[in-house]
């Protein structure tokens, strides 16, 4: 830890964990803001579908990068580091501790220890790559990442073309593995950090995520795909809940069957950001039930800080 007198409290976990009401009940007793760490609720008109706080919770506490850019908007992790921390320099000096609420690794990642300096993409090399995918989807490029950057390969996210395509776009600019570019050394940041991990059981966490697909249906969830179907080839869209209903809209799966996609896959994706919270040993997994429980271990850690 450094010597800061400002503290940044992230609280990550899977989808359907509870982050969101753990991090209100967190905020409200520390009289904080918080930051979303998620890469879907940053945009406009995808409130049902990527869980945004509601508008009861809204006016309980301060959020930002909540429905705060456009679908079309091409953002990226990157741009989340800069713009994160730029408002981190004016939320602290109001404030002495900051709530940081995401299941987006990266995007977490990126706030705590920023990313590596991936070399500028070649709009052309992307272009034709964009082309490819419109016209044979997305398998192929997975294929040709697998062989150009294995280790890459392995722990980038299958569903989401965007970050397929960029690390394509660096291998065949440099003629070098994307993955040679990420160097894993953390930044230091001029604040502290102290991070909560949502801890549920497996079988109880997939209960939850199927229940929670019920409610959004009940919620209207099919009725905002269709507002957002003549978009669909945008990489916001590129998110479960919305392409299976999209399948659905197209004639290709039945309604009763798109649900359980959207089920299946959002267990799936679960899965996926548990692994990779799994790795990052500086997060203190703790029950969001007991909110009381994890205030107390972050006044504890508080204690802990260097002054």
């Amino acid at each position: 830890m450094t010597t800061n007198t400002k503290t940044l409290v992230v609280i990550a976990g899977p989808t359907g964990s509870g982050k969101t009401d753990l991090g209100i009940a967190v905020a409200e007793y520390f009289k904080a803001p918080v930051i979303s760490a998620d890469s879907r609720q940053i945009f406009r008109g995808m409130p049902i579908g990527t869980a945004q706080p509601d508008a009861e919770q809204l006016a309980r506490v301060k959020h930002y990068f909540v429905a705060s850019h456009d679908i079309t908007d091409l953002y990226t992790s990157g741009q989340y580091e800069k713009d994160a921390l730029e408002l981190l320099r004016v939320l602290f000096t109001e404030h002495d501790i900051v709530v940081a609420v995401g299941g987006s690794g990266l995007y977490i990642d990126a706030l705590c220890g920023g990313l590596d300096a991936i070399p500028k993409g070649d709009p052309e090399i992307r272009r034709k790559l964009s082309d490819r995918l419109e016209s044979d989807g997305l398998a192929p490029l997975l294929e040709e990442l697998s062989k150009l950057d294995p280790e890459h390969y392995a722990r980038v996210d299958k569903h989401n073309p965007q970050r397929v395509i960029r690390a394509l776009e660096v291998c065949l600019q440099t003629g070098l593995p994307y993955s040679s570019f990420r160097s894993g050394n953390t930044k230091t940041r001029d604040f502290d950090i102290i991070k909560i991990g949502t801890l549920v059981e497996r079988e109880k966490l997939y209960d939850r995520i199927n229940l929670r697909v019920d409610k959004m249906i009940e919620a209207g969830l099919e009725a905002e795909a269709r507002a957002l179907y003549p978009h669909r080839e945008l990489n916001s869209l590129q998110t479960v809940g919305y392409r299976e209903l999209f399948d659905y809209f197209d004639g290709t799966v039945s309604k009763d069957d798109a649900i359980e996609l959207i089920k299946r896959n959002s267990r799936r994706y679960a899965k996926r950001q548990m692994t990779w919270f799994g790795r990052d040993e500086s997060i203190t997994w703790l029950d969001p039930s007991h909110p009381e429980e994890v205030i107390k271990h972050i006044n504890t850690s508080l204690k802990k800080l260097p002054v």
